[in-house]
Formats: C-alpha cells, structure tokens, sequence
C-alpha cells in the first residue's frame, strides 16, 4: 500500500485534480469577468437595499443629534428662564475647561456662555457616584439605562427628509449591486408607525417605577407612584388623539399623514383641538411643567431621582429632554407638516418630488427648526404657569381629557363614515372643531363642582369683607 507504485499514482492523480481545479478556476474566473458576479461570495440579502442603508446613516446621525441636542436645551432652559426672569443667565462660560493653554487661545470669546452645559457635562462625569447602603443595586443601575433608551429609540418614525434618490453603486469587497430607487429618509418605514410611536412612549415609566422602587426612599417611592399613575392616565387621550389623526388619514404611515397634509393643509388647522390635547399629552409624558409633580422639590426633595448622583442622574435628564425633542418631531409630523415651511405653498426643495440630498437637508432642517420652536415652547410654559397639584393632574387627565378625546373621536367617526370630507376636509373638520367647543362650554355649568380642597374664605380680605 505504500509502495513505489501506490506513490506514482498517487502523483498522478494530485497532478491531474491539481490540472482540474485549475481549469475550472480559470473558467469560473472567465464567469466572473463575463457577468460580474462571483459566485464564491454570499449573493445580496433582500434586506440590504438602498432603504436599508439610508435608515442606518439616519439613525446614526439623529442620534447623534438628538445627544448634543439634550445639552444645548439645558443651555436654552437657562437662557430663557433668565430672560422671563430679567436675568443674564450663563454668559461667561467658553470652551476652555479651565485650561491655561486653551484659555489664552479663546481669552476675547465668551461663546456667550455655551460652555456651561460642556461644563456641567463633565461635572456629573467626575462626580462620585453614591449608591444608597440598602438601594437593590441591580435595579437601581438599571434604571437610567432603561429610562433612557425608549427616548432614543422613538425617532425611528420620524420622517426627517422626505425621499432621497439614493442607489446605482456596487459594494467593492462583496460585489453587491445597490439599485438605484427612491427611498424614505426615515429611521424604520414600518406601516405601524404610530402603534411604534405608542409602545415607545409606554415604556418610559419601567425606568422611573425601578429607579423610586430601587433606591428605597419613601420620596422617591412616592415620586415613582405620581410619574406611573400620571403616564398611564395621559397615554389614553395620546392614543385618541392619534386615533382621531388615523381616521381622518386613514393610515398609520408617519409619511402618508405627511402627504395628506401636503394636499389638504396641516391638520392644526383643521383639527386644532386634537393638537392641544395631543400636546398637553406631551408635556405630562415628558414630566414637563405644570405636570413635573413626580419630581417636584417643595414636596419630594427630587422625587424618583433623588438617591442619583453623577452621570446616573444626568441619564434622567438626557431622558428627559431628549423625550422633548422625539415627542416634538412627532407633534410637528402629525399637526404642523413636518418638513413643509408653510401649508398650500410650493417652495423649491421643500416639494415632495424634490429627492435631491440637498432638499433631504433642507427638509431636515425645516423639520428641526420646528422641533427647536416647540422645545422653547415648552419652556416657556415652564417658567409660566405653576405647577398643578396632583388630584388637579388626574382630575384633569380623567375628567376633562379623556371625555373631550372621546368626543372628537365620535365626531371624527361620523363624519367619515357619511363621508362629510367629500366637501372641504378642513372646514369641515374646524367647524366641527367649534362645535365641540361650544358643546363643551354649554355643558360645564350644568356639571357637578368638586367640594374637596376649596378655598377658605378669610374674612377682611378684598375677596371677603368684613361684614358691619
């Protein structure tokens, strides 16, 4: 079996699969040349397409976005709380970090105090970070972590540039072929699109019920009580308020309501009732003032964060602006056109059949500049109107919001199911808008008033004089 002969053979037969092999290769290489694919590699999955790609480079960069976004609303939050205030605000912190070298660079520039949020960023950085002796530690890391990331995964519905004619290319090292096409400039151009939007935004109390339960702190149990029982009170008129945008759309594609806007105008004009109470939901699913009792300091020092220290309770407050910013964007699609200037105009770049990168970018830019007005927007009614007490936030979630949803709800039914928006889908929608209001206004004086927690009357008062 070993022998000479065996051997010879052996040689033989190397010599001729080794002929073989080189054969086929060459053939297999003249097939590569001929038709330009090699099939030794993976053929193209029918996922990556040119949609695919365009989705990644867009969460990859709202994200990014929406990061550096949170600490430019801290500095926005100073600077307009100031100016309510006749104050200054921050204007003397640059962009030195204290360091001599860097200091002499920027000595001149004050950067109008942009600095300081880069500064308390480092801060909460190189703070020490203290866990309670008897806090549940997993939970209590945990928290943050889950409170942070709903906030950063709810843009993905947001239709940020319109379309973009994206494609036409082969990957060198894999030798996929990317056809051109025109695709969505969306994070997931999922047909659930608002349902997405609504699982999100339920899953943001799991962060602040962890982190009042784990720190075992009777205030931020409490805080934790207050944050779940607001958000799951709130999250009833959001998802009417939605319900009523699906009816008059008839779909649940952040895009086909954007292009129903296109044609019939912004829906804040023809549902402007919708969108207040959709706002409203907003700011208490944000914990925004006057809905900020989860955290408010005259009652519970600071509520479900107040055992966090460092970077974990700056989490809560990238959470919590960064929720503003994705909340915003979804306002500014569903009532205010999203990435249109203005309603019934045509504007160059700003046109649905504009699929240019640079009307992606000034559609990006309209669309963010309105998510900037309505997070100003929201501080201003911060530093205006008091905060609630929380029997006034439930009265007024279960009470007012709920009934008022469920009624434009009904109305919006009726009037698609006789087909009134055959006419003038706005007028008649804003006309129904009044009615509902005039309704309303009729109604109240025949309601039941709350006798719990009225005021005292205090004789010699201006309210309540003294009698002679």
């Amino acid at each position: 079996m070993g022998g000479p002969g065996a051997k010879m053979a052996d040689g033989v037969g190397g010599r001729g699969g080794r002929a073989d092999a080189g054969r086929h290769g060459a053939e297999r290489r003249a097939t590569q040349a001929r038709t330009g694919y090699h099939a030794d590699l993976m053929p193209r999955p029918e996922w990556f397409n040119a949609q695919f790609i365009v989705s990644v480079i867009t969460i990859l960069i709202v994200v990014h976005v929406l990061l550096v976004m949170a600490g430019i609303s801290i500095y926005l939050e100073r600077k307009i709380s100031a100016w309510m205030q006749d104050r200054v605000g921050p204007n003397r912190t640059g962009f030195d970090l204290g360091l001599p070298l860097l200091k002499k660079l920027t000595r001149g520039f004050g950067f109008w105090g942009l600095g300081q949020s880069l500064a308390d960023g480092i801060k909460m950085m190189l703070k020490e970070d203290w866990t309670p002796p008897k806090a549940d530690k997993v939970l209590f890391m945990l928290a943050p972590a889950i409170i942070v990331i709903p906030a950063l995964i709810g843009f993905a519905i947001v239709p940020w540039g319109g379309e973009f004619r994206f494609g036409g290319f082969t990957i060198p090292l894999l030798n996929w072929d990317i056809p051109l096409e025109t695709v969505q400039v969306i994070g997931a151009n999922i047909n659930i699109g608002l349902v997405y939007l609504l699982a999100v935004a339920s899953l943001g109390i799991y962060g602040v019920v962890l982190g009042s339960w784990a720190s075992n702190n009777k205030y931020s149990f409490l805080g934790g009580l207050r944050a779940s029982s607001q958000m799951l009170s709130y999250e009833i008129p959001m998802g009417l308020s939605i319900l009523s945008v699906l009816l008059v759309t008839g779909t649940l594609l952040p895009t086909a309501v954007l292009d129903y806007q296109l044609e019939h105008g912004w829906l804040i004009f023809a549902q402007p009732l919708v969108g207040v109470i959709f706002f409203i939901c907003i700011l208490a699913e944000c914990n925004r003032a006057p809905f900020d009792n989860a955290e408010c300091e005259s009652e519970l020092v600071g509520g479900y964060h107040t055992e966090y220290s460092s970077m974990r309770f700056g989490l809560f407050f990238l959470a919590e602006y960064t929720h503003m910013a994705t909340n915003s964007a979804i306002f500014a699609v569903l009532f205010l056109g999203g990435w249109t200037l203005l309603p019934w105009v045509d504007i160059p770049l700003l046109r649905a059949e504009d699929v240019g990168l640079l009307a992606v970018l000034a559609k990006f830019a309209v669309l963010f500049g309105k998510v900037v007005l309505l997070i100003c927007f929201m501080m201003v009614i911060r530093w205006s109107l008091p905060r609630l007490r929380f029997d006034q936030v439930m009265q007024m979630g279960w009470q007012a919001m709920i009934p008022l949803s469920l009624v434009l709800v009904l109305v919006n039914t009726v009037l698609v199911y006789y087909n009134f928006f055959a006419m003038s889908p706005t007028l008649v929608m804003l006309v129904s808008n009044v009615a509902v209001v005039a309704l309303i206004l009729a109604v109240i004086p025949f309601l039941p008033r709350a006798t719990s927690n009225r005021k005292i009357r205090l004789s010699g008062s201006r309210f309540s004089a003294l009698e002679a």
